[in-house]
């Protein structure tokens, strides 16, 4: 349920070198005409709204990987809340790959720091209930881990890290089986020992299949206030429940005064809205 929460250095390399391929492609046109020779020049990234910062170790492996000799300096940490205007890192060296790893290095660390922001207003929302915020596997495709890892910086928990990770039986899995309660039995049965079975509910009927053939987690999806707090109490303490889908700031509170354990929000990595960041490049005072 809760992968690692150090991002993996070699799967940050990989993504860096794959964005900025994708950005640079045969080269920065403009910068090599402009500048022929290197330009020493300083920089600092500023925050220009209010955010919870994700993303810094990847904005400083995407500078070093455009010059291993640039000087990054973090001037605060993920997971910290910085207000606008404040510098949040400096970067000193050869202006020119500066230029080109800008636009990179800003993009994950605008994303991230977007996810980690609105998630953070989701937990403070719940605070005061047992409700735990989560994400889903709603992610942008091969950017899971930085996104994941984004949520738990605004201080949400990750759910799946992928379908090896657990067994959560949904709609398609029980059209399939043929009926929840013929699918919980069959992924109860063969389920590797200790292995929580959770199954997805959307009727009160598919609540009491899923309590009848012993689920241990109940996904209760896409349920309105008073159906959801009539599944709470048919369930009353007999499994662990999670809430989904409909889930907005506007109703999140609602929802975990209800007495469910867990809220998982697929907004919180497919519509977060990015950050505004800023890169500022100017000359070295020291320049001739």
């Amino acid at each position: 349920m809760n992968p690692p929460l150090l991002l993996s250095a070699v799967r940050i390399r990989a993504l860096v070198s794959r964005a900025l391929a994708e950005d640079l492609g045969s080269g920065d046109l403009t910068t090599r005409l402009l500048f022929p020779k290197a330009i020493k020049a300083e920089a600092v990234i500023r925050a220009k709204q209010e955010a919870v910062l994700a993303g810094l170790p990847v904005a400083k492996a995407v500078i070093k990987k455009v010059d291993p000799k640039l000087k990054f300096e973090s001037l605060a940490q993920d997971g910290d809340r910085v207000r606008s205007g404040t510098v949040v890192a400096r970067i000193m060296g050869d202006g020119r790959p500066l230029l080109k790893g800008e636009r990179v290095a800003l993009n994950f660390l605008q994303r991230l720091s977007g996810i980690a922001t609105l998630t953070a207003q989701f937990v403070e929302t719940v605070r005061g209930t047992k409700a735990t915020i989560l994400d889903t596997r709603k992610t942008t495709p091969g950017l899971r881990e930085l996104e994941k890892y984004a949520v738990r910086m605004g201080g949400g928990r990750n759910h799946r890290m992928n379908l090896s990770e657990g067994i959560l039986i949904k709609d398609n899995h029980i059209a399939l089986a043929g009926s929840l309660n013929r699918a919980v039995e069959e992924a109860r049965r063969k389920a590797p020992r200790g292995l929580a079975v959770e199954v997805e509910a959307t009727t009160l009927k598919e609540v009491e299949d899923a309590l009848s053939a012993k689920a241990n987690r109940i996904l209760l999806d896409n349920m309105a206030i008073s159906q959801l707090k009539e599944a709470l109490l048919l369930i009353n303490g007999r499994a662990i429940t999670e809430v989904s889908g409909g889930v907005h700031l506007n109703n999140v509170r609602e929802i975990a005064a209800a007495g469910v354990d867990f809220i998982s929000i697929g907004a919180l990595t497919h519509s977060a809205p990015a950050v505004d960041l800023s890169m500022d490049i100017t000359p070295s005072k020291d320049t001739p």
